[in-house]
């Protein structure tokens, strides 16, 4: 019998530890599958895949996500945590506006280079597999694609009503920044060793001070 320091308080009701078991279950798989997803693509995945990598029974992790779709819009949802805690998050401790975008575009570099997932970034990997497939999964990435280029185009637009950049499309400008992360990506994957000097160059370029 356990001591009392041990028991939970009065009226408190103990965690069900078959939930927590379950909870860190799913994370384990859902950060092994990002990685498959980064390389291979979301449809590369499948219950019966995951099991055996993983060591698990595939009827646990069906009972886990029942559905491919579902397990598809959970690991779109692990990609997203983890790329916002490595690039978003540490970003937001730099000033608004223009310092704040050179922190995300360089935390950005650092995640496609290091990188976070195994295959580079996980939407340039995806989103132009799902853009002509209506569903679920095509409207969470793109979904989350939206955000990142909301995400910058405020900083921007911030930056500009600032003073502190020559006058730029915010929407046209993150767009831009967008696309230039997304070919220096591809580029690092196959060794284009100066695709990050090109990618800070253009965003440099971007963000010139007025004057």
């Amino acid at each position: 019998m356990g001591s009392m320091s041990e028991r939970a308080p009065a009226g408190e009701a103990r965690p069900d530890q078959r939930l927590v078991r379950g909870e860190r279950s799913r994370r384990s798989i859902t950060r092994h599958a990002v990685d498959i997803a980064s390389a291979e693509g979301l449809n590369g995945l499948s219950i019966g895949r995951l099991a055996a990598d993983l060591g698990l029974s595939k009827s646990g992790v069906q009972t886990l996500f029942g559905t491919k779709e579902a397990l598809q819009l959970a690991v779109v949802e692990s990609a997203d945590e983890q790329f916002a805690e490595a690039v978003v998050r540490p970003a937001m401790d730099e000033p608004e506006g223009a310092a704040r975008v050179r922190a995300l575009i360089e935390g950005w570099i650092t995640y496609a280079t290091t990188p976070l997932f195994a295959g580079g970034c996980f939407w340039s990997q995806n989103l132009p597999e799902f853009d002509s497939r209506p569903g679920r999964v095509r409207d969470a990435l793109f979904a989350q694609h939206r955000n990142w280029l909301d995400l910058i185009a405020g900083e921007l637009r911030y930056a500009v009503d600032a003073g502190e950049i020559a006058g730029v499309d915010p929407e046209l400008a993150a767009f831009q920044i967008a696309a230039v992360l997304a070919a220096a990506n591809c580029a690092v994957r196959v060794g284009d060793d100066d695709a990050v000097r090109k990618a800070r160059l253009v965003v440099g370029g971007l963000l010139r001070p007025l004057g």
